[in-house]
């Protein structure tokens, strides 16, 4: 559980695999973008300080972060990835839209999951303001996106490793 004033997307680099032979799937929400770009920036700087090659980094958007299910089933399909990491931001509003969203995601990564071979890395902020998503893309909290490359190492070394 995030607390107030602390940092949770620390790590040290020398308990993370190399990530210089793995091929990295992003799928990035469009919506909410001030967000999204900021979690992606966060995991794109986590997996290049890691070793991650940037031609090893493959970039999808999507409109929103219900697609995001779709592009990560699509990405493991077509692209040759170890792992994907799925990006996006739901912000509670005034009406269910908010639980839809969020359930569907939610249980369709995990379906991703248990289906495929390949991890799929859950990189959704479902806050209920906006500053608390600000405070989780690379303020106040850290960067959630930071915390989703290292899962994403540690999950692709566990796949080819296992």
């Amino acid at each position: 559980m995030a607390t107030a004033n602390k940092n949770l997307s620390n790590y040290d680099k020398n308990t993370i695999p190399n990530a210089k032979d793995f091929r990295f799937g992003i799928v990035v929400s469009e919506w909410n973008d001030k967000i999204t770009e900021g979690l992606y920036s966060g995991a794109e700087a986590a997996l290049l300080d890691c070793g991650a090659l940037e031609n090893n980094l493959v970039r999808w958007n999507v409109p929103g972060s219900f697609e995001l299910i779709y592009g990560a089933k699509k990405m493991i399909e077509t692209q040759n990835v170890d792992v994907v990491i799925v990006i996006g931001c739901v912000i509670k509003g005034e009406t269910m839209h908010f639980e839809f969203v969020c359930e569907g995601v939610t249980q369709g990564i995990k379906d991703l999951n248990v289906q495929t071979d390949v991890p799929v890395i859950f990189c959704l902020l479902t806050d209920n303001n906006e500053q608390q998503s600000i405070d989780r893309s690379g303020g106040a909290h850290g960067n959630k996106g930071t915390e989703a490359a290292i899962a994403a190492i540690k999950m692709a070394d566990l796949r080819r490793n296992a």
